[in-house]
């Protein structure tokens, strides 16, 4: 792994709130007024579907690459100074849509990851493309791979090939398998020897859904250092780099992992 000596702290803000149906206006205006508690973060995260709610209506709540919410994160980034990022309905550049995580940069650059695995319980995978790529992207040095909502379940796709410090998670996970989420989340940390964040949404969305929070994020040994169980609000933690080092020289598990691609 490499030497992460360099790295100052890193402050990551995850704002669990409730999201208006079908209504991107209304979640811009809600998010405009809420992120104000967010200033000083290095990174922000939103739910997946933080625009729309998890809906399958891809074909009429698609927007464009580079369309509205792009602008709006891009905006938001450069107020906050910050890293702001979550997930939206895509109808991506070769006509397929796409539940894509945008990463809107302070400097105006917006990078994005497709979601990779579809929740079939819900169709998803009838309505929307997968990705074909892990991503990992940088703020202040610390590397970070986002993955989304089901991707969770899915430990091979987690699995760290790149020393990434930070796996962070944005989801629209309902309330009836909080159990798993809670059970999950810890695993990912320990398994890859980083930290995990990980925002879900509150409320009830149009289909009757119902979600509990318990967004969190968790050291390198699955402890928790944050759980904002079902408030709605934003809740913010700094990690350290220098705990996560000494972690790692202290138990080098990476040093006995297995090789392996993915297809």
């Amino acid at each position: 792994m490499r030497d992460l000596s360099g790295l100052s702290d890193l402050t990551v803000a995850l704002v669990q709130t409730t999201l208006a149906w079908h209504d991107r206006q209304a979640n811009f205006e809600h998010f405009d007024e809420l992120l104000e508690q967010a200033r000083g973060a290095d990174l922000v995260v939103l739910p997946e579907m933080f625009t729309t709610g998890f809906s399958m209506e891809s074909k009429i709540l698609a927007e464009p690459e580079n369309g509205p919410s792009t602008e709006w994160l891009r905006k938001q980034a450069k107020r906050l100074n910050a890293v702001v990022t979550g997930s939206v309905i895509v109808q991506a550049a070769d006509g397929s849509h796409r539940n894509r995580l945008l990463w809107a940069r302070p400097d105006g650059e917006v990078l994005h990851y497709d979601k990779r695995h579809l929740f079939r319980m819900a169709g998803e995978h009838e309505h929307f493309t997968p990705g074909e790529r892990q991503v990992q992207f940088e703020v202040k040095g610390w590397r970070i791979r986002p993955l989304i909502c089901y991707d969770l379940r899915f430990p091979a796709w987690s699995c760290d090939p790149h020393d990434t410090d930070v796996l962070l998670y944005t989801a629209s996970w309902p309330g009836a398998r909080r159990l798993h989420w809670n059970r999950l989340l810890p695993a990912r940390a320990i398994e890859n020897l980083c930290y995990v964040a990980a925002v879900n949404r509150v409320g009830t969305d149009g289909k009757g859904m119902v979600y509990t929070g318990d967004s969190h994020i968790l050291d390198f040994q699955g402890e928790s250092l944050l759980s904002a169980g079902e408030a709605d609000g934003v809740f913010t933690m700094s990690l350290s780099a220098a705990e996560l080092a000494a972690y790692r020289e202290r138990f080098p598990a990476y040093l006995d992992a297995d090789d392996f691609e993915l297809r």
